[in-house]
């Protein structure tokens, strides 16, 4: 670039990432709008809109100007605070990307993804994966190509996962989950063998308006701000942040006969929610607003809802306030109760509904169907079948239907491909937090007490404050002060399920 000083490119940065958030602010908006509110039949008038953002988007992330504006700072880059380089490095890095994509594929593969959404929660409601198999043929299809554009020598799945979780391969999830399924197999197997555990307490009549008083109760006791994150409902629960750390939204789903799946998923969404409004103010509008991967922020989400809110403290600080909401349906049960059967371990078909001892099995099945696709080992059209031997398999139990198979999620209606393995590596990092919390944090006392304020405030001084300054290994060394290991988390649900079962 010619006549412009450092400091006048240092504005222009920030002002580009500004418009940019404004831009994912509106497509933000518009998908949401389309998960929640939008009536049935408008995907189409969303698609036109995400296909002419989107395109915007494209234009100016790849346009001369931008390259130009970002080559610059780089190469001045020992000019620049450490967030600024981080940032020049992020755009730069999408940006090379992006530009390998032809502009026509990049558009076409958002106008996919709106119908794809809806085409999905059409084909799970009518339990009929025929319906959604061509859109899935083609996501899966273009993520193969865009894969092939990006990184022409890295795997697909390789590629894929690195998108969600920078430096994740293959290789790493291989060794991970056969450690996890060497320490969750054998301690199922004990379990299985002893006396079942009680769950009546979490099936009955539960009114939806009720289930979301409950809701609102359960966002404040963890520290969520509702002056800036709001609570709707989805065919499946999700977070999204609209903007900024400043506009955050969480969805849940009710079902009548069970209060404690829709509980679980406010604290697991509230667990999102904490960590992208916990970023630093001075993030905000950039591309390091917001968690740094997925696997850190799963493990945020699933610190809040298994390790905080299925502990033996936490029922017991909430049971009152379940009295309070369901007088009738709590009348005869205890505290004690609601502990056993939250935790009760018992495979499942519903991956959102599974206990934590089993639910990184259904992470393993994902993982091998997403890994077999990718390397043209198996055809989409076979999704079903494979899904459910696979489920039989490691879970030994039959799929009678495809809403309760391999339509139960929307992650790859939604093109999250290489996704799935942040929940069980979420688990593992919230397992190695809770240790390294634990020499600082009287945790079990701030669950007592209802105080959420320790807890979150260690979170946020050694997570959430960071956004994505740091890359997920370089934020797990600074926080463990050592290497990650699954070991953590495998001695924390032998410790817990032992204690449980009385094995």
């Amino acid at each position: 670039m010619t006549n412009i000083t450092l400091d006048e490119a240092r504005a222009q940065l920030m002002a580009l990432q500004r418009k940019m958030a404004a831009y994912e602010h509106a497509m933000g908006l518009i998908y949401y709008d389309g998960c929640t509110t939008a009536p049935k039949e408008t995907a189409d008038n969303r698609a036109v809109s995400m296909s002419i953002l989107s395109e915007e988007i494209y234009r100016q992330s790849t346009s001369d100007e931008t390259a130009e504006l970002l080559e610059f700072l780089d190469a001045n880059r020992d000019g620049l605070s450490l967030d600024e380089k981080r940032m020049v490095y992020l755009l730069l890095r999408d940006i090379r990307n992006m530009k390998k994509i032809p502009m026509d594929e990049y558009i076409a593969y958002q106008e996919l993804l709106v119908k794809a959404e809806d085409v999905w929660e059409r084909a799970k409601n009518a339990s009929d994966f025929n319906m959604f198999c061509p859109y899935l043929e083609d996501l899966f299809a273009y993520q193969k190509k865009f894969a092939k554009y990006i990184d022409p020598d890295m795997d697909p799945y390789d590629h894929c996962l690195n998108e969600y979780e920078e430096g994740l391969n293959m290789e790493t999830c291989d060794r991970f989950f056969e450690r996890l399924r060497a320490g969750i197999v054998p301690l199922l197997k004990r379990i299985s063998e002893a006396e079942q555990v009680d769950d009546s307490i979490r099936h009955g009549s539960f009114p939806a308006a009720d289930q979301e008083e409950l809701s609102y109760y359960l966002m404040k006791m963890i520290g969520l701000d509702l002056g800036h994150v709001g609570l709707s409902t989805t065919e499946h629960p999700f977070t999204t942040s609209l903007g900024s750390h400043h506009d955050e939204r969480i969805t849940t789903h009710y079902y009548e006969n069970d209060f404690a799946y829709s509980m679980y998923s406010v604290v697991h969404e509230g667990g999102h929610a904490l960590y992208d409004t916990g970023s630093a103010d001075e993030l905000a509008y950039t591309v390091l607003d917001g968690g740094v991967s997925m696997s850190i922020h799963e493990s945020q989400s699933r610190f809040y809802e298994n390790i905080i809110g299925r502990s033996r403290a936490f029922c017991r600080l909430v049971f009152p306030e379940l009295v309070r909401v369901f007088p009738e349906q709590m009348e005869g049960h205890y505290a004690e109760e609601l502990y056993r059967a939250v935790n009760k371990a018992q495979p499942s078909l519903i991956r959102t509904e599974a206990d934590e001892l089993t639910y990184s099995l259904h992470i393993m099945v994902r993982y091998e169907l997403e890994k077999r696709i990718m390397h043209d080992e198996l055809e989409v059209k076979d999704l079903p079948e494979e899904w459910n031997r696979m489920y039989k398999e490691y879970l030994g139990i039959d799929v009678p239907d495809d809403k309760q198979g391999v339509l139960q999620d929307s992650h790859w209606a939604s093109g999250l491909f290489g996704y799935f393995p942040s929940y069980a590596l979420g688990n593992a990092y919230g397992a190695q937090f809770l240790a390294k919390m634990r020499e600082t944090v009287d945790i079990d006392a701030c669950i007592e007490s209802g105080d959420f304020g320790p807890v979150n405030d260690w979170n946020r001084e050694h997570i959430w404050q960071h956004g994505g300054r740091f890359k997920p290994s370089e934020l797990l060394d600074r926080v463990y002060g050592a290497e990650f290991d699954p070991g953590y988390y495998i001695n924390y649900l032998e410790e817990k399920y032992t204690e449980l079962y009385g094995l």
